[in-house]
């Protein structure tokens, strides 16, 4: 018999199978972060066929759960360095409050800032109602991450931790390790360029993809194709 855990999470699992997540983020000082900006790129991405939203911030999470009828994997980026993704359990709940279904944490072996553990966090966004999705860098973070009670792992942060591998493309091979090693949902994300990349992320395992600045970021669009035409 399934837990009541196992039960709330089937639904959402099932609807994200081989479908495309959109992560509808600005950073700090980009003319597309705005609230209302962020809404309408998340608009845009469920009209475009998106399954799922990936956003920052309460403010933004709760704006974009009330306009769009898609679930809302929220996360709260507080700082730039260290374990900045949800970092705390206040962070967590915050994100709950706000409408988030899942909440994605950075699930890294790093210490966090008010020295809770992954498991400590999980724990708290399960018994506010929520998911949550785990945040790696490594296929040994995953597998402690699935064991902590993450619903999902994703390889957000594959190429971005210190003493992990610069990479120009998607972690392809960490989404076959990690599909390989976990009956958790395995979500590949980062440096997925192309619709040819998403779905070999697919391909290789993954459960669903989440697709950012490919399709949401104009400013590293733009800067792309001047670096692609300027000659020295």
């Amino acid at each position: 018999m399934n837990t009541p855990h196992e039960r709330t999470t089937a639904p959402l699992t099932a609807a994200l199978k081989g479908r495309l997540i959109v992560s509808c983020q600005a950073p700090p000082g980009d003319p597309m972060r705005e609230t209302a900006t962020l809404v309408r790129l998340a608009e845009s991405a469920a009209a475009g066929g998106g399954t799922a939203i990936r956003a920052n911030e309460p403010e933004v999470v709760a704006a974009i759960v009330a306009a769009v009828r898609l679930p809302v994997i929220g996360l709260w980026k507080d700082g730039d360095t260290g374990v900045y993704i949800t970092p705390t359990v206040r962070h967590a709940l915050a994100l709950v409050e706000a409408g988030a279904t899942v909440v994605a944490a950075d699930a890294t072996d790093r210490p966090r800032p008010d020295g809770s553990s992954f498991a400590e966090l999980a724990a708290a966004v399960h018994g506010a109602g929520a998911l949550v999705m785990a945040d790696v860098s490594t296929l040994a973070e995953g597998i402690t991450a699935a064991g902590q009670g993450a619903d999902f792992v994703s390889t957000t942060l594959s190429g971005y931790v210190p003493g992990t591998p610069e990479q120009t493309g998607p972690d392809l091979d960490l989404v076959a390790a990690l599909a390989a090693a976990i009956d958790v949902p395995v979500v590949a994300e980062g440096r997925i360029n192309t619709p040819e990349e998403a779905a070999e992320a697919l391909a290789r395992g993954a459960h669903s993809v989440v697709v950012g600045t490919a399709i949401t970021a104009p400013t590293a669009l733009t800067s792309r194709f001047v670096a692609g035409i300027t000659r020295p």
